[in-house]
């Protein structure tokens, strides 16, 4: 199982790990920290030498409630970083939904598009698909401005499989390959801490259902305020627990703020469930 990534294929035989990197004011569990490049280029080296597969670099935050920030903002935030983690043969993706930052992500040298709207901006799916880089499609209901305004769902594993079959379809019709594509559930994404419960145990029939790649982002979300009570820089424990849940239901990609310690968790569910493990 490979994805392709413009040139830098991602072996997905064993699971792997995304680090993420936000170079934002605003995000949950980082605004702020990383927004000078200085500062950005030191974490993703960091994560890179705790063993990610690929950095996540994301200048707007979708966060519930989050505003909305400008092309040209988003661009001047991001372009630096893709620029010089590109330079130093980093594999990197860029979270965004815009077609314009996509379009410069794309000439700067990024390796994955990530866009929590699915390419469904007007012009985003003709901008990755003109590419040869990764696309992976996340289910939202609403917006991060309302997504978490009383989500509902009749059967919330059903309706993200469909919503992520249509817009795969809608990719392999732009003409993307498909061994391009990757799905994402949407956790936290208007969804309740009973929605994302039911999608973490409906995960294998996803993965069945869809026949593509998993990239689950569940580190630090606040519905493990809800399940332990912790604030959002106490979640780790509660992050690693539902990565292994997440390895367990198919996901490839473990998309996550703190690298080396899902590593761990990655590396220890391969030894027992994984390619040449001991089970």
């Amino acid at each position: 199982m490979r994805l392709n990534c413009a040139g830098r294929d991602l072996d997905l035989s064993s699971p792997v790990v995304m680090g993420v990197l936000n170079v934002t004011p605003d995000s949950f569990s980082d605004g702020g920290r990383f927004i000078d490049v200085a500062s950005a280029l030191d974490h993703a080296e960091r994560m890179i030498k705790a063993g990610a597969a690929i950095i996540d670099v994301g200048g707007e935050s979708t966060r519930p409630g989050a505003a909305p920030v400008s092309v040209d903002e988003e661009i001047r935030r991001i372009l630096p970083i893709v620029e010089a983690l590109v330079s130093r043969g980093v594999r990197v993706s860029v979270d965004t939904s815009k077609p314009e930052v996509i379009r410069a992500a794309l000439a700067a040298g990024v390796h994955l598009v990530n866009d929590v709207r699915a390419l469904q901006s007007p012009g985003a799916l003709e901008a990755a698909a003109d590419s040869s880089a990764a696309i992976c499609l996340m289910h939202m209901q609403g917006t991060p401005g309302t997504m978490q305004n009383a989500p509902t769902y009749e059967d919330v594993v059903a309706e993200v499989t469909d919503f992520l079959k249509a817009r795969v379809d809608a990719c392999l019709t732009a003409g993307v390959d498909r061994g391009r594509l990757v799905i994402d559930p949407g956790f936290g994404f208007g969804k309740t801490l009973e929605h994302n419960l039911d999608l973490l145990r409906g995960l294998p029939k996803i993965a069945a259902d869809i026949g593509l790649p998993i990239l689950a982002g569940l580190s630090r979300k606040s519905m493990l305020s809800i399940l332990t009570g912790r604030a959002v820089e106490e979640r780790l424990a509660g992050s690693l627990a539902l990565a292994f849940a997440a390895l367990d239901g198919g996901a490839r990609i473990i998309r996550c703020h703190d690298v080396a310690e899902t590593g761990d968790v990655v590396k220890v569910w391969t030894a027992l469930r994984g390619r040449g493990g001991v089970a």
